[in-house]
């Protein structure tokens, strides 16, 4: 009994220092996603930036410059700015 409570204090530790935060951070990232609507601009997970033009079941299509317009994966994208935030450093 007494060599199986560290294990247990150990898992505990990790739970509430590794596995709950992530779980929590994932979870936020998903309705992120969900909410990601015309006008947004959004940020993909290779640093292309653009303006959502239109939001499909598991894509998006970002404007990226004027008539250039790209498809991707609504999972590839990083972070989604509503339209009308500005920069912080302004």
């Amino acid at each position: 009994m007494a060599n199986v409570v560290p294990l247990l204090l150990i898992f505990v530790i990790f739970y509430f220092v590794l596995i709950r935060p992530q779980q929590n951070r994932a979870k936020q990232h998903r309705a992120m996603i969900d909410a990601v609507k015309r006008n947004d601009v959004a940020i993909t997970g290779g640093g292309v930036i653009g303006k959502v033009v239109k939001v499909e079941e598991g894509e998006v299509e970002l404007e990226v410059a004027s008539g250039v317009r790209i498809r991707v994966l609504k999972a590839m994208l990083s972070d989604v700015r509503p339209h009308g935030v500005k920069p912080a450093n302004d």
